[in-house]
């Protein structure tokens, strides 16, 4: 009987110690989902480093974000005034190049489709629908490897999100290419979950036509910009994309004259067949949107319009078209994240 009784304490003290182990990876994705998910919006504030170019490139990103679908990402990078933001709202998804007064509207369901690495809702999605995914339990985070779900995914198909366990939210994400080498580190500065913002904080403002009494001073400043053109026309730079597509090289190169300067077309031959549009973006003469097909993609530079056939952006003062009927759509973004100026005009 005294043998059964010591029989009975061994098990259930092996059954406390059991409930004490290590959280199970169900168990923390159940307390992640429940945290990230369920609140009611959110502000972010992280650095996003993109190692994809010739050279690593460095960019702010904010964001807010409020239930149910009401985004804005305001993406700046690093010692430039050059920046983009991304706006979904009730009437749309939204893309501002402020630079260029520009403003795109897109028919799409962004980001539902297409997960980023700053946005800490899709970051938990990621987790759960990876159903391989891994969890690595360290002394102060958890790190879990996951597939991506974007558009990169073929080129960058694997991320790893470590999250701090006592806030429970992310501190850095890394995303990888085939060969497990980090092209994208995102590394989270300020999370606040809990904020909402109104839905008019979320509205797109639009600078209407100038009236005839504006004129004037449109006028005025004519001069001015007239100077800036020519500035521009002067350091204009040539793009070559430096994406390894085996069997295609570069055919044909021509240059345009118009008069913001040079359109460059150049055609690539072979197995991958594709040409590539280049000229100096024009600023519009106001910032009402205009209808762009496609599915808004960002490139972490820009975010860029794809489509099934080819893929456009803005950047750096420049408008960049690549139009295939052989690429998919994984390789119309490998052309575009490898665009490089290398020489002057």
């Amino acid at each position: 009987m005294r043998k059964k009784m010591m029989l009975l304490a061994i098990v259930a003290v092996m059954l406390v110690l059991g409930g004490c182990g290590k959280p199970s990876k169900e168990d923390v994705i159940k307390k992640l989902s429940s945290k990230w998910n369920e609140t009611k919006g959110y502000e972010l504030n992280a650095s996003m480093e993109i190692k994809t170019g010739s050279e690593p490139r460095v960019y702010g990103v904010e964001v807010w974000h409020t239930k149910p679908e009401f985004y804005k990402v305001n993406v700046t990078q690093s010692g430039s005034d050059e920046s983009q933001m991304i706006v979904r709202n009730e009437e749309g998804v939204f893309v501002i190049t402020p630079s260029l007064g520009k403003t795109y509207k897109f028919q799409s369901d962004w980001p539902a489709q297409n997960s980023q690495g700053y946005l800490i809702g899709t970051l938990a999605d990621d987790i759960k629908a990876d159903k391989n995914a891994t969890m690595e339990e360290k002394e102060k985070e958890y790190v879990f490897e996951t597939a991506t779900r974007n558009n990169h995914k073929s080129l960058l198909p694997s991320q790893k999100i470590h999250i701090d366990k006592k806030t429970l939210l992310p501190s850095k994400v890394t995303i990888h290419d085939e060969t497990g080498e980090e092209k994208i580190a995102i590394k989270f500065d300020k999370i606040a979950l809990g904020v909402e913002h109104k839905v008019a904080e979320y509205k797109v403002e639009m600078e209407k036509p100038k009236a005839e009494g504006d004129q004037a001073e449109s006028d005025d400043n004519e001069s001015t910009k007239d100077d800036g053109e020519e500035k521009a026309k002067a350091n204009q730079q040539t793009y070559y994309p430096s994406a390894n597509l085996e069997g295609t090289t570069l055919s044909d190169e021509k240059s345009v004259e118009i008069e913001s300067g040079q359109r460059i077309i150049m055609t690539f031959s072979g197995e991958k067949e594709y040409v590539v549009i280049q000229e100096p973006a024009e600023k519009p003469l106001n910032q009402l949107p205009v209808s762009i097909e496609g599915d808004p993609v960002d490139l972490g530079f820009a975010v860029a319009a794809l489509t099934e056939q080819s893929i456009h952006w803005e950047a750096n003062g420049m408008a960049f078209f690549v139009a295939s009927d052989t690429l998919s759509k994984e390789e119309l973004i490998t052309v575009a994240n490898s665009m490089t100026a290398t020489e002057s005009k």
